[in-house]
């Protein structure tokens, strides 16, 4: 399989599938290795963005890749069009912005097991940045998150700034905020415990 058939696969694959999809799970799928999927992923990102009149762009985050719709046109699109985030990851995705760089156990202390998956689910969303930092993850948001709650800055550390601005306004702590969110979920939300007060259990976050 040459890089140039391999790369028009791969944009067939992830423009059906709808989701963003890993390097790993793209490799196992067309049966190459990683090196060449990176390769012709990067070919790809740049003969799409050579595409003078193309409404998508192909975006790499969280080592994860996603056909979406270019920034300059998503004022064009029905709000019934625009994609979607289940009420019940909204608190989780309030928290992470309000108290990011997060680590992922601080997260589970304080909505309980439930975390593990709702940051599953907010990464393949491509709305937030999960790294491995020793026994647990780092969560921070995504450009694809700002865009999403209208956020005006993008850098993490300025939504961060504006999340905690937002809920000031509002007089909420970052637990009353996450809450107010997805009232239906009925969620009880432990308010923030700096980890400098709280170290963390020795186990391995999923």
């Amino acid at each position: 399989m040459t890089e140039a058939s391999l790369s028009i696969i791969l944009e067939a694959i992830m423009f059906t599938s709808g989701r963003s999809m890993s390097t790993d799970e793209l490799s196992k799928i067309v049966d190459e290795s990683s090196d060449e999927v990176n390769s012709a992923l990067s070919e790809l990102q740049s003969r799409i963005k050579r595409r003078q009149d193309s409404a998508l762009q192909l975006t790499e985050v969280s080592g994860r890749w996603i056909f979406e719709v270019r920034p300059s046109l998503s004022a064009h699109l029905p709000e019934s069009f625009r994609p979607d985030t289940p009420q019940r990851l909204l608190p989780a995705a309030a928290l992470i912005a309000y108290h990011q760089p997060m680590a992922q156990s601080q997260l589970v202390e304080m909505l309980g097991q439930r975390a593990y998956d709702h940051v599953r689910e907010l990464a393949n969303l491509g709305l937030i940045d999960r790294r491995r930092d020793g026994l647990t993850r780092r969560l921070t948001t995504t450009r694809r998150f700002a865009e999403y709650f209208g956020c005006p800055e993008v850098d993490y550390r300025a939504v961060r700034s504006w999340f905690r601005s937002e809920a000031a306004k509002a007089g909420l702590t970052s637990a009353q905020l996450a809450a107010s969110l997805a009232p239906d979920e009925q969620m009880s939300i432990t308010e923030f415990i700096d980890e400098s007060d709280s170290p963390e259990a020795p186990q391995l976050d999923e």
